[in-house]
This record gives C-alpha cells, structure tokens and sequence, in this order.
C-alpha cells in the first residue's frame, strides 16, 4: 500500500480518538469549571479521555513516519469534524444544518490540501539545535498566550493547538531518526527530542482540559486550525517539505484553507439546538433550564384540570 495512504487512513482513526477525548474533556470541564490539576488527577473519567488522547497520539506517530507533516496535520481538522455528531449525541440533540454545512465545507478544504500535500515519506528531521529554537519560541509564545486577559479560552486552545503542532513535528523527528538505522538507537537527538515532546504533549493536555470549560466548539476550532499551521510552517520552513503543483498547487492549497476555515468557523459558531423537552414532566422541567437559574426546587401546585396531579409552577 502507498505510505500516504497508509498515513491518511491512520491518520482519520487518530482523528476519532482525539475527537472522543475532546468531548470527555469538554464535558469534564462543564461539570467542574473550577477544577484544579491535582482533582483531575483523581478524576477516572478525566483518565480516561488521557488514555482516549495517548491512543491517538500514538496512532499519529505511525501516521507521521509513512507521511509528510503537510498531509498528517491537515487531517488534524476532521477531529472536529467527529467531535460535532457525537457532542451532539451526548447532548440529547440533532446536528444543527449550519454544523452539517460546516462539516461539508471543512471536508471539501482538506481534499484540496491533501492534493497539493501528496508528498514522498519524510527523510528530514530537526537537528537538535533546531528543536531546541523551535521547542524555546514556542514555550514563550504558549506563555504569552496563557497570560490573564480577554477570551481566555480561545487564547489556551491557541496555545493548545501551538503545542500539539511542535509536539507532532518534534515527534516526527523522533521517529525517523530512530527507524533510519544510521545511527544508536537512543542517541542524544532522540533522547533529548523524545523529552520535549512529551513536555509539549503533556502541555497541550493540560492547556485544552482549561479551554474547554468555556464550550467545545471555538475552543476546539482554534486547536484544529492553529495545530496544523504550526506544523506545516515547521515542514515547509526547516524540513523541506514542498507543496506540489507549482503555482497551482499554491493557490489550489490557500482555496482548500479557506474553505477549511470557514468550515470551522461555521462549526464553531453554530448555536446547539436544546433537545425536546416534555413540560408535564417536572423532572424534565428543572433539566430544561439554564445552568444557575434552577437555584431552588420548583414549587408544586395543583393542576386546575386534574386537582390530584401536581406540577411545577410558572414563575
């Protein structure tokens, strides 16, 4: 089978398995806005969206030794993809038509850079005093990034995102200066590489557990979208990875990323559509309402029609 299609199909598996890990994430968060590091260490079902993600990462990095950052990065965008139908599930709703047009639009955006990106397996890798530039502008970047301000989750899933990028071309490096055979095993580059990206994987975790607590969609739009911007100007700028086509592969790839964005865009603007609610059911009643208004039971009074049935009270 051809090494890029190998990269692709593990790469659309990877892809599943993050977006399983995004919504336990982002459900986690919504429970517990305020959880600290140490709770979610003692949380089980915040362990298990870490081994939902180590399962994916694992199958990115088979992803990334039979093909080029600038295919496997891409496909990074259908994680929110996968993540629209099954946050929706979860949630008790239908998929909105602007999410499905979303959908659409990020798919038909990544089928243009997957023709422009087909390139040959990767050979190049990141010496190691170009990991150590790449792994210091990017820790002060993610700094910057996470300082208090504005719209905090959009700017940690930036960092997120940023993290997971240079995680994943760190990783490339890894893998292929392991498998080459001209050189030991455990070398300074791989060892010393090997370490870095764990600090930028575990880093990335930890930056989108806190994005998620204002919502999966914008926050997860932002790492799909900055994950692979980070990774395709590491490819193309320091290990030689090139756009096919010439010119019109430039443009057909800058079409394909703007149809991409604005994929996400919709995505992660879309407004969730509340499931069905039946009002003669208090139960359903109390659940219906917003997060912060039900601050007390409701009051039980006599339905005039039916003076032995009880139901909530308007207020």
């Amino acid at each position: 089978m051809n090494a890029v299609l190998i990269a692709v199909a593990l790469s659309l598996v990877s892809a599943v398995a993050y977006a399983a890990a995004a919504v336990a994430q982002e459900r986690l968060a919504s429970r517990s806005p305020g959880a600290g590091t140490l709770r979610l260490l003692g949380s089980g079902a915040w362990w298990w969206s870490v081994g939902l993600n180590a399962s994916a990462a694992l199958l990115h990095v088979v992803a990334l030794r039979y093909g080029p950052l600038t295919v496997v990065q891409p496909l990074g965008a259908l994680t929110l993809v996968a993540a629209v139908p099954m946050g929706a599930r979860l949630a008790g709703r239908r998929v909105s038509a602007v999410e499905w047009k979303g959908t659409a639009l990020t798919l038909l955006g990544l089928g243009a850079i997957l023709v422009t990106a087909s390139g040959p397996e990767p050979d190049d890798v990141l010496s190691v005093p170009e990991a150590l530039a790449v792994a210091g502008a990017t820790a002060a970047l993610i700094g910057v990034l996470s300082r208090p301000g504005a719209r905090p989750g959009l700017r940690h899933a930036s960092a997120s995102g940023l993290a997971s990028g240079v995680a994943s071309a760190l990783t490339q490096t890894v893998t292929v200066a392991a498998t080459d055979r001209s050189g030991p095993v455990l070398s300074v580059q791989v060892v010393g590489v090997a370490l870095l990206v764990a600090a930028f994987a575990a880093g990335g975790l930890l930056l989108s557990q806190t994005a998620y607590r204002g919502g999966l969609g914008g926050p997860l739009a932002m790492v799909t979208l900055a994950n692979p911007l980070a990774a395709a100007v590491i490819g193309l700028s320091l290990l030689g990875e090139r756009l096919q086509g010439g010119a019109a592969g430039v443009l057909l790839a800058l079409a394909g990323a703007g149809l991409a964005s604005w994929g996400v865009v919709l995505l992660s603007r879309a407004a969730p559509t509340p499931a069905p609610v039946d009002d003669d059911h208090p139960v359903a009643a109390v659940l219906a309402l917003e997060p912060g208004s039900a601050t007390a039971e409701p009051a039980l009074v006599p339905r005039p029609h039916d003076p032995g049935h009880l139901t909530p009270a308007t207020r």
